[in-house]
């Protein structure tokens, strides 16, 4: 008995605390990766989805205070309800522990997140090193001779062991992955389409090719605690609400293409 009141008790507090800080006006600290995923966001708070979420901010009279870490660290916060929310996270059933996401109720057998309510799209990409036979065709990876590398934490290695090719999740930055990749550790790596094509233009670009069909193309959400979630499920609504109406916003379109330098990406935007 005294155990589970102390349970209780704590499921209390953290249900008070999240609560007060997503109360309209207040402030709800959301996590994000510590990389710079262009055109998407940068450490000193710049980019696309720090341009979207202002704009919600502003309609929702919640003030978000960043947290940048290292991406598992990001999670395991959100799961804890050490953080009000996390962005940009890409959905699968493992997730669904880790906070709410829009559209999926708690406990479904079938969960369907609402993609309406998403942040951003964005691809993975594969990167080989030129001249090799590595090769993807829209179904099935081909002439792999070693493993592929992807950055720890991140959701395309579910996708990689599915295939059931060896992987390597060893790396935790973009910049990493393409060293051992350059370096011959690796033969090939599974990256985040923004990351890529950066990537591709620095100085080991000549060096590697990456492969015109995409791995595979998610979506990416803002996701709330589930302390907050099951505490102020309006406000969640709200702010998921506002994501659409912002993305979907002439203004928002019209800086997205900008940023996007003309590629053709609907509301995409970057994961993990």
């Amino acid at each position: 008995m005294r155990r589970y009141l102390l349970s209780a008790l704590a499921v209390c507090c953290l249900l008070a605390h999240a609560w007060a800080q997503a109360a309209s006006g207040e402030h709800l600290t959301l996590c994000f990766e510590r990389q710079e995923v262009r055109p998407w966001r940068t450490l000193d708070g710049g980019g696309l989805n720090f341009e979207l979420l202002a704009e919600v901010a502003k309609r929702t009279g919640v003030t978000f205070d960043y947290q940048s870490m290292p991406w598992k660290r990001c999670l395991e916060q959100l799961k804890a309800n050490q953080v009000g929310g996390a962005f940009a996270v890409s959905f699968n059933r493992e997730r669904m522990a880790l906070g709410a996401y829009p559209g999926v109720a708690a406990g479904a057998s079938d969960p369907r997140v609402d993609a309406s309510k998403r942040m951003h799209l964005d691809t993975y990409m594969l990167v080989r090193p030129r001249g090799s036979r590595l090769d993807w065709d829209g179904k099935s990876i081909r002439n792999l001779d070693g493993r592929i590398g992807f950055q720890l934490g991140y959701s395309v290695g579910d996708f990689l062991r599915a295939q059931g090719v060896a992987t390597d999740d060893g790396s935790q930055r973009s910049d990493e992955l393409m060293q051992k990749l350059v370096a011959g550790r690796l033969a090939g790596a599974a990256m985040g389409g923004g990351d890529a094509a950066r990537l591709m233009r620095g100085p080991h670009g000549k060096r590697l090719e990456m492969l015109p069909l995409p791995l595979m193309e998610k979506p990416y959400f803002l996701v709330l605690s589930n302390a907050l979630a099951t505490s102020q499920p309006q406000l969640a609504t709200r702010l998921w609400n506002a994501i659409e109406e912002v993305r979907n916003s002439p203004a928002y379109r019209k800086r997205e293409q900008q940023e996007l330098g003309g590629r053709r990406l609907g509301s995409r935007g970057g994961d993990h």
